[in-house]
């Protein structure tokens, strides 16, 4: 199973439907966060971003219920093989 933390996400999207991350609610903080890669597939759509302290976590927009969740680290690997 993976684990998603559900999170706030502070965002623009663009007219192609592309995505700017600027902040997440994460652990009760805001955090400006920087924006990697992003793509679209069959769990939503995905953003890569650095938090604090150089971590990189995958963020999912669930088309089904607009909510943003925080994938773990260690369940990368395994989202994106589905």
């Amino acid at each position: 199973m993976v684990k998603k933390q559900q999170v706030g996400v502070d965002c623009q999207f663009g007219d192609d439907g592309s995505v700017e991350v600027r902040q997440v609610l994460w652990n009760g903080r805001w955090q400006t966060v920087g924006q990697g890669r992003q793509w679209v597939d069959g769990n939503g759509r995905h953003v890569l971003i650095m938090l604090p302290g150089e971590q990189v976590r995958e963020l999912i927009l669930q088309p089904d219920t607009l909510c943003w969740h925080l994938l773990d680290p260690r369940q990368r690997q395994k989202i994106q093989a589905v």
